[in-house]
């Protein structure tokens, strides 16, 4: 935490970061259970016996169902609120994480993927919209960046803990373990999470604090066709539908990459995805703290917001050199360029709270996070095609580098200045 964030800490109160580690071991047993078929999948392909194409299609069913869930778990959690929403979303992609266990064809992989996808889909509304309720403008992108360096984390204890459960148990016992901690998170989600009028244990001098720059904005319930006529809304949508994609492709493919290019097999990914999500973690909290010193020294939303996702998009484009380089080389520039990303995703993230009213953010984030979906469900399809023909990751580390300026172009085209707007 900054000089300036320990400094308010110190002054009003910091219930609200107990709130964020909340959010941050939610996302991080969110990226475990997302994380255990793409460490498996060397594994599984032989055990199974899926070739490119049908992985490809298995993690298509994933994002596909990934978009739809968060069209539907927006508008839900808008609707029943933040606790309620985040409890049906774990409960559900827990007892589908451990339903993987029963899985024994590649099409039933594709089923209990996309059951995940439709699950798991609740995590980041929820997250963001209690973001929106816990935190101040100024304080939201490091609160933010600091609760997605729980995929990072959840990425690092899936490398570590799967090969080890997988080679002293079985894949099957992999996926039963790792479900099984959403069901340890929802016990104290249950019995701590409130929003903040309605929270005994938040003083009042922290809650003036956290409402000191928001305007409510709440009366109203907002139709999803009505937010599609905002260009502030179709700045997010296609800044997901662009760089998500990447992400995905990280998640799925970069085990299988490390094997192919490298021959790391389960027992030898550990330290490199280690090396990787630790540089991935640094640049997720690192990214947000950064547009929140700009901020706080005197830098407008719009500039600090921008400014982090250019640098972001800028340390990204080495990633084209990596099919081409040494083992380590390869890792460090994987690391850097994913580390980037999630810099760039906590500020796109926290662009929708800077511009709408807490009562359409998860709204806004599902039809974001939807767009991203499908640009997903597309880049996994097209890697499994480019490889099972090709073998090469080149062309799919070029789109990797380059996508984030063009969508940092549109991002600036649609939205010259990020500020909060009227619905």
């Amino acid at each position: 935490m900054n000089t300036e964030n320990a400094g308010t800490t110190a002054s009003v109160g910091s219930y609200r970061w107990s709130i964020c580690a909340l959010l941050f071991f939610a996302t991080t047993i969110n990226y475990v259970d997302r994380q255990v078929l793409g460490i498996l999948a060397p594994v599984l392909q032989q055990d199974i016996g899926w070739n490119e194409i049908e992985y490809g299609y298995i993690v298509a069913a994933f994002t596909a169902a990934y978009a739809i869930g968060l069209l539907i778990f927006g508008r839900v959690i808008d609707n029943i609120g933040t606790k309620a929403g985040y409890t049906v979303s774990i409960a559900m992609w827990s007892i589908a994480a451990m339903g993987h266990a029963l899985v024994r064809t590649a099409f039933g992989f594709g089923i209990a993927r996309f059951l995940l996808g439709l699950s798991e889909s609740g995590n980041f509304p929820s997250a963001i919209k209690a973001i929106a309720e816990w935190f101040p403008k100024k304080e939201r992108a490091y609160a933010t960046g600091w609760f997605n360096s729980g995929a990072n984390v959840g990425a690092v204890v899936a490398a570590l803990v799967v090969p080890w459960i997988t080679l002293t148990w079985g894949w099957r016992e992999a996926f039963i373990f790792t479900g099984l901690l959403g069901f340890i998170w929802m016990f104290f989600w249950l019995w701590i999470y409130e929003i903040p009028k309605d929270h005994k244990k938040l003083s009042k001098e922290e809650f003036a604090y956290i409402h000191a720059d928001q305007s409510d904005g709440e009366s109203e319930k907002i139709p999803w066709l009505r937010l599609l006529r905002y260009r502030q809304t179709w700045s997010f949508v296609i800044g997901k539908f662009l760089t998500d994609p990447v992400w995905w492709f990280y998640i799925y493919w970069l085990p299988k990459f490390l094997n192919q290019r490298y021959g790391l097999d389960l027992a030898h990914l550990g330290l490199p995805l280690l090396v990787i999500y630790t540089m991935i973690s640094i640049g997720s909290i690192g990214g947000g703290w950064f547009s929140g010193v700009l901020i706080t020294g005197g830098s407008s939303i719009n500039k600090s917001r921008k400014r982090v996702m250019l640098i972001s998009a800028l340390l990204i484009l080495p990633i084209v050199f990596a099919p081409s380089v040494p083992q380590w080389w390869a890792v460090l520039l994987i690391g850097l360029a994913a580390g980037a990303h999630q810099s760039w995703s906590a500020n796109l993230f926290t662009t929708v709270s800077d511009m709408f009213p807490k009562k359409v953010i998860g709204s806004v984030i599902g039809l974001g996070g939807m767009a991203g979906a499908v640009g997903g469900m597309f880049i996994a399809t097209a890697a499994g095609f480019i490889l099972q023909f090709t073998g090469s990751y080149v062309s799919l580390f070029i789109l990797a580098g380059g996508v984030y300026l063009l969508a940092l172009f549109l991002i600036n085209l649609l939205v010259p200045e990020i500020k909060q707007i009227e619905i």
